[in-house]
């Protein structure tokens, strides 16, 4: 059974859970998940986590995240993106250097932003998307504080903007468009967005659907099979990691964090790895003064 991470250059049309539906069709019965849902119309960077490797999530999901895309002045849509119906019009004011750059500036650093209606947020246990296609009003979700740490703005024509944006996790990037439109004193929507970064994963390191498709599937050799996947201990970059023998192995394996006392915790570590072998055993977290705990151990050929 396989299991780690593979990145994966998602094409427009397609819902990132069609993606899922996809490659587990491939390598079934592994679990397959997803970090960050990109809308059917972005493209871009799509981490699919597979077998043990779905249970990396909690370590993976919170890095920063980057885009690059385009927003269409002059109209606000529904969905707040192209796909949506136009439910706003208005003017668009001259695009100088020094106005974007200024604007780049008011939204970047932590702001408060609006989630869209047309989103995976829940109220009363049911998604905000199925009540606003049930048609009525919809009151908007409560405010968010999410953080931009760089935005870029230039004119892509005279009724466009071409942008670059580095933000936390969280942030919606259909309700920055919008509000962008609002402090021009226009209107505005997403035309396109392309995610280039989730975390320490890279655009340039990801595969085209059917390419990974084929690579997962061994392309008809089963010695092949997982060509492209990230081994759960090279997804977990980041972290510092320390070795341990077979005995440390089989104490660690039946969750004894007692074991952890028999090896040297990385000095100022909040979270390391525990290999053995090349393969990772587990994730522990260290407890000061002294000490460690176990926080996730792998079963599997990791």
């Amino acid at each position: 059974m396989l299991h780690g991470i593979i990145l994966i250059d998602k094409p427009a049309g397609i819902t990132s859970s069609e993606v899922v539906r996809r490659i587990k069709a491939i390598v079934k019965p592994a679990r397959v998940g997803h970090l960050g849902t990109l809308d059917p119309f972005a493209t871009g960077l799509l981490p699919i986590m597979i077998g043990e490797g779905t249970r990396l999530a909690p370590f993976l999901e919170g890095g920063a995240k980057q885009y690059q895309g385009v927003i269409r002045l002059g109209t606000e849509t529904d969905t707040l993106d192209r796909d949506g119906v136009v439910i706003r019009s208005a003017a668009i004011p001259a695009l100088d250097r020094a106005r974007l750059d200024e604007l780049a500036a008011r939204f970047t650093g932590t702001i408060e932003q609006v989630p869209p209606i047309f989103s995976a947020l829940k109220r009363d246990g049911v998604r905000l998307y199925d009540l606003a296609r049930r048609g009525g009003e919809v009151a908007p979700p409560p405010p968010r504080r999410v953080e931009i740490r760089m935005l870029t703005l230039e004119a892509d024509g005279a009724a466009a903007l071409r942008f670059a944006v580095e933000c936390s996790t969280g942030t919606y990037i259909r309700s920055l468009a919008r509000d962008i439109g609002v402090a021009l004193g226009s209107a505005a929507h997403l035309a396109e967005l392309r995610r280039v970064r989730s975390g320490s994963f890279l655009i340039e390191d990801a595969h085209p659907l059917e390419q990974a498709l084929a690579s997962l599937g061994g392309a008809g050799d089963a010695a092949a099979a997982g060509a492209g996947l990230i081994a759960m201990r090279d997804a977990l970059a980041d972290l510092p990691e320390v070795e341990v023998d077979s005995d440390l192995e089989r104490r660690i394996r039946h969750g004894d964090s007692s074991a952890l006392g028999a090896i040297g915790i990385p000095a100022g570590a909040t979270l390391f790895k525990v290999l053995y072998g090349d393969r990772l055993l587990a994730i522990a977290s260290a407890e000061p003064p002294a000490g460690a705990r176990l926080i996730r151990v792998f079963g599997g050929e990791t």
